[in-house]
């Protein structure tokens, strides 16, 4: 009997040592959460596994000390190979040492010469043995970890783990749950299938797997929260989750710098009410006015622009990284804002969506944008009309 999907991924992560856990780049809460959940199991399991992402957790993320095991630079782990033709001239003994900045290695031939002929090199197999991926659309996502290694992700077996709708499917094995509400959520039943145990999720694994469903939910506010989910919620906090940490910190805490980088988001605020949406966007100039970091408008959209009235969804532009990103929140329970979203190749939720136009500035972009999304609200118009 063909095994399911979920029971592929628990084999893969029982029989493979070297495991490299990647996660999508400007990560959110679920993204943390979940990868850094997979991370402390794998190595409280004995397995070599390494955390990477593109860019670094958001400090709001501190109270999970654990994050400064999540890796921003990384190299491929491959092997190089230096080959030396011995067919004439036989080893008697090989050494290596450092001199500087160079790493010299001395073979003394037991008979005859060895010259630089004799040499060759070549890059050799990888040090990993699979790759997980988690809370990521398709593999541009992650960033410069695939674009600047893609050869690995076809030399090795990629484990694709996510809950978003419009997942590329990227993964030789591939867990896409669009019924639950956050990855984290996913990975708690593997975890259990991992370890057999249901006491091995302890406080330092619970409280990531919380974070991830507590903010893919906004503290279960948002329609996607189910059954499931609360009961999930309720089990990890029973198992040591710090609920009240995260929302302190989640959802009470916030720096000045973010409150100034707020206002000026709704100081740039737009209402198109003829077009049922409202819309804003802050420039890179903002972050750097007032001190803010980028990850620090995220909360915008989830506390102060969706709860507009008498429009269809809020839409925040905002500058990072050299890309325009749009995030999406639709105040209309039967408005799905993924279909904006992929005006823009975008996608995501019925309720929560984005896209990200590459190497764009606002000025170039914001413009098209908002007259695309004015186009298309008014087709849905003469449609519904």
């Amino acid at each position: 009997m063909e095994l399911t999907p979920k029971q592929q991924v628990v084999d893969i992560l029982k029989n493979k040592q070297k495991i490299l856990l990647l996660t999508h780049k400007s990560p959110d809460g679920d993204a943390i959460g979940s990868i850094l959940a997979l991370y402390l199991t794998l190595k409280k399991l004995g397995k070599d596994v390494v955390a990477v992402c593109n860019d670094p957790a958001p400090a709001i993320f501190d109270y999970l000390p654990e994050t400064k095991e999540i890796d921003t630079n990384f190299a491929s782990g491959r092997d190089f190979v230096i080959s030396v033709d011995i067919s004439k001239v036989r080893p008697d003994k090989v050494m290596y040492k450092t001199n500087g900045d160079k790493l010299e290695i001395i073979v003394t031939p037991k008979n005859g010469q060895f010259s630089k002929e004799m040499l060759s090199c070549c890059d050799g197999s990888f040090v990993f043995d699979a790759i997980v991926v988690l809370d990521s659309t398709d593999l541009e996502r992650v960033g410069s970890p695939y674009e600047k290694n893609p050869e690995l992700f076809y030399d090795l077996p990629v484990v694709n783990i996510d809950h978003h709708p419009g997942n590329d499917q990227f993964g030789k094995i591939n867990l896409v749950d669009l019924t639950a509400t956050s990855t984290s959520e996913i990975l708690v039943s593997i975890i259990e299938a991992l370890t057999g145990d249901p006491k091995f999720i302890t406080e330092e694994i619970a409280t990531p797997l919380l974070t991830g469903i507590i903010t893919d939910t906004n503290s279960f506010q948002n329609t996607n929260t189910t059954p499931k989910s609360l009961t999930v919620a309720a089990q990890l906090v029973a198992n040591g989750g710090r609920q009240q940490d995260i929302i302190k910190y989640i959802y009470k805490t916030k720096p000045l710098s973010t409150l100034r980088l707020w206002g000026r988001a709704l100081s740039n605020l737009r209402d198109e009410r003829d077009y049922k949406f409202v819309w804003t966007s802050l420039y890179k100039k903002d972050y750097l006015e007032v001190s803010a970091t980028e990850a620090e408008s995220s909360g915008v959209i989830d506390e102060l622009l969706k709860t507009a009235s008498g429009v269809d969804f809020a839409l925040l532009m905002s500058e990072k990284n050299g890309d325009v990103h749009g995030s999406l929140r639709s105040t209309n329970k039967s408005y799905d804002v993924s279909a904006i979203a992929r005006l823009f190749g975008g996608g995501g939720h019925q309720m929560a969506a984005a896209f990200q136009i590459n190497n764009s500035s606002l000025e170039q972009s914001s413009a098209m944008i908002v007259q695309k999304i004015k186009d298309y609200q008014r087709n849905l118009q003469k449609i519904s009309a």
